[in-house]
């Protein structure tokens, strides 16, 4: 393909991405609201964190005490659904826009890397997901923190904005973090970090992580820095332990081919002779010469 045709494959990539995108979009913008197909409509689920604290540590805004966010503008309900049907829209529409960036690189991967790179793919995807469960399951904890510390002086009346927005920040950096022990595989595989200097570096690459951990959560509460921090010293960990076992196996098999021992100041022992040509095959007989065109000066 030309750079031409490589340009528009791209903008059609782009195109049924972009497509994909509004079309979730509109269903997340309906489903914030709406209970479909016997599930909770999406803005009860993410509510569901600040509804289960206890009463005394929310402000309640409604003559029957239920649990409802803060909005001070007009505009406020309109731009908070859209911008959580948005975030929905980009999280339902990633099989579709995850196949199409797939379907752009592919033709330039070779079998092996193809099939590197798809497994790549499925162990980040379930990563990302397991990070955002694990912060929608200690978000509630961070909240009952975070507005019980203070509660016998204020109430926090949250907004949907500022609570929606902790939230789906909450979510997203679980999800990134997660993908940090998957890429000290990678840089494994490529020959970046060993085993070895990975087990030097232990004890400071753990200190960072709870460094990153306290300065990434949003909330900067101790309970979302913890586990996010544990999650990855022990994600880091199992990294490690794969590291390890790569490093085994590539060293075994250098061993059996017999690179470790050869001495860098003597000759290479490698044959550099050239082999014997096989006489017993018949050389190829070369085509004929072709006649020669008859010019016009030899007919008589």
């Amino acid at each position: 393909m030309t750079l031409v045709e490589h340009l528009y494959e791209l903008r059609y990539r782009l195109a049924v991405s972009l497509i994909a995108i509004a079309v979730t979009t509109v269903f997340g913008y309906i489903w914030f609201d709406v209970a479909l197909f016997g599930a909770p409509s999406l803005g009860e689920m993410l509510k569901y964190p600040y509804c289960s604290l206890p009463a005394s540590s929310r402000a309640s805004f409604t003559a029957d005490g239920s649990c409802t966010l803060l909005g001070t503008g007009p505009f406020d309900q309109f731009t908070l659904r859209l911008k959580v049907g948005a975030t929905a829209g980009v999280v339902l529409a990633c099989p579709i826009w995850l196949y199409q960036l797939w379907a752009f690189i592919t033709p330039g991967l070779y079998a092996k890397e193809r099939r590197f790179a798809l497994t790549f793919v499925s162990i980040a995807a379930v990563l990302f997901v397991a990070g955002a469960v694990l912060a929608f399951l200690v978000v509630s904890q961070g909240l009952g923190f975070l507005l019980t510390i203070g509660s016998q002086v204020q109430t926090t009346a949250l907004t949907g904005d500022a609570y929606f927005g902790f939230v789906i920040a909450l979510l997203l950096i679980f999800g990134v973090s997660f993908e940090l022990p998957l890429l000290v595989v990678m840089l494994n595989r490529v020959g970046v970090v060993s085993y070895d200097r990975l087990r030097r570096w232990r004890r400071g690459l753990i200190f960072g992580l709870f460094v990153f951990a306290a300065v990434a959560t949003p909330g900067q509460d101790p309970i979302s820095m913890l586990a996010l921090a544990m999650a990855l010293v022990i994600l880091f960990e199992v990294a490690i332990q794969l590291t390890r076992l790569h490093d085994r196996a590539k060293a075994r098999k250098r061993a059996q081919e017999g690179w470790d021992s050869w001495d860098p100041d003597e000759p290479s022992p490698i044959d550099t002779a050239p082999s014997k040509i096989d006489t017993s095959v018949s050389p190829i007989e070369p085509d004929p010469a072709p006649a020669p065109t008859p010019r016009l000066d030899d007919i008589p």
